[in-house]
């Protein structure tokens, strides 16, 4: 059984279980688990599934009349999709599933398959009930690009269900034999895509998963954050400068500017690519009275995997080339993973504190989780209650020791926000000092959590 996915098993069975044919979108980032969903739904199902390569249309039609020649069923060396599609109507009691994996190749060279397809299900002589899915790891292409491409055939589409990563508690769930601490690195390396998770082993050593997996050039994961970029994009020169950048903490437009010497004009859109490949994202402060206090216009890499490349391989690609994977490890990786992790300390806070509230846990009932991004200091986490109520929480995971100086920080930001600070949450990665800890006994409103608390 797969791990963290019963709501979308769910989600394809509802489409499944409707009355007459149905043809849907799923889609999602390379390696977030797609096929093995599929698998999982098809299980106890007719039908098939085919992954579309890039190819001609005539090389299409010859590689799925291959296919089906491989299922048993004749056709002509070069079948038209209306003949494929037909030779599945022999009759089943149960309704059909069919998978048309990395569809986008399939449509971008056969103008005419959504039409065949479309045709083929409505046929009058065509009794068979089926579940068509077209599946995707072209994130970009079908948020932008599928319904203008398809046109008026989209209106024939029943639904997209998008398939995003899991949470930490899944990965934790998943490398059951690591600590918290483990499993928080693993998180901020990999996030929250099984398919780089299941190319780690769960019985190594989290330093020995880094070294063999990731910086020995025969590791499966040695080149993956590298193709993925490569795959989806030009001028992978620009790109490379770009995130090789925000890695580096430049996280504004004008630190981009300077830092790289392109336009200003050219890195937006650069910039924009990246975000509908949902490799980098735009960070939105919560709006408040206090937005005169705000920052805007910051941007992060969204891909926990393509950050690590581009923070250690990238940056020290020719000390990598130079030294074996444990002593690159050692200079390079090890020193500044705790700050690495810290990155993504929050996202698993945050989940904390969403199951907390989902559970009725918290201390007031939360319609909203945000964050404060100030000109002098960063609230991790707004949470905003329905009665008005606030709870505000920093997540330190690179710090030996959370004080009382970073609580009295936390308040300073809160003033600067114009926020009340009904309700504050420090996490820690290290631990807290006496006068915070003796603090936290005293307000009521003040709770403490280290990471093997959450």
């Amino acid at each position: 059984m797969i791990i963290g996915r019963n709501n979308e098993l769910n989600q394809l069975g509802t489409y499944y279980n409707r009355d007459k044919s149905q043809i849907i979108v799923l889609y999602g980032q390379k390696y977030i688990g797609k096929t093995s969903l599929l698998k999982e739904f098809m299980a106890d199902k007719p039908g098939f599934y085919y992954l579309c390569e890039p190819a001609s249309e005539r090389e299409q039609k010859f590689r799925l009349g291959l296919f089906l020649g491989e299922l048993g069923i004749k056709t002509l060396r070069f079948p038209e999709f209306s003949e494929v599609l037909s030779a599945t109507t022999k009759k089943h009691s149960q309704k059909k599933v069919i998978v048309f994996d990395e569809f986008q190749n399939l449509i971008k060279s056969c103008p005419t398959f959504m039409d065949e397809l479309i045709s083929f299900i409505h046929s009058s002589w065509n009794n068979q009930e089926y579940l068509v899915i077209l599946s995707s790891s072209s994130v970009g292409f079908v948020e932008n690009n599928l319904v203008s491409r398809i046109g008026e055939a989209a209106f024939e589409l029943s639904g997209f269900l998008k398939i995003k990563e899991l949470s930490f508690y899944d990965l934790r769930e998943y490398f059951s034999l690591y600590t918290n601490e483990d499993c928080a690195i693993c998180y901020s390396i990999l996030g929250g895509v099984p398919g780089l998770w299941e190319m780690f082993d769960k019985k190594a050593s989290v330093k020995e998963n880094i070294t063999k997996k990731i910086l020995s050039k025969n590791g499966p994961l040695h080149n993956v954050a590298k193709s993925i970029v490569e795959d989806e994009l030009r001028e992978t020169g620009v790109y490379n400068t770009i995130l090789s950048s925000l890695s580096d903490g430049k996280l504004k437009l004008n630190d981009l500017y300077e830092q790289t010497g392109f336009s200003r004009a050219k890195i937006s859109v650069y910039i924009k690519n990246l975000m509908e490949l949902e490799l980098v994202e735009k960070v939105f402060s919560i709006d408040t009275d206090g937005r005169d206090n705000a920052q805007k216009g910051i941007y992060n890499i969204s891909n926990n995997f393509v950050d690590f490349y581009y923070s250690f391989l990238f940056k020290y690609s020719s000390f990598l080339e130079f030294n074996s994977p444990e002593e690159f490890y050692r200079l390079y990786v090890l020193p500044s993973l705790k700050s690495y992790v810290g990155k993504y300390y929050r996202q698993i806070c945050l989940e904390y504190m969403e199951k907390a509230n989902a559970r009725k846990k918290l201390p007031v009932v939360c319609e909203r989780f945000s964050k404060w991004v100030g000109k002098q200091g960063t609230i991790d986490i707004v949470a905003m209650g329905e009665n008005g109520k606030n709870l505000l929480a920093i997540c330190v995971y690179d710090k030996a020791m959370l004080t009382y100086e970073d609580y009295e920080w936390l308040l300073y930001c809160a003033n600067k926000a114009k926020l009340n600070a009904d309700y504050i949450y420090l996490f820690a990665g290290g631990r807290f000092d006496e006068k915070l800890s003796l603090e936290a006994k005293v307000r009521k409103n003040l709770k403490l959590f280290l990471l093997d608390n959450i």
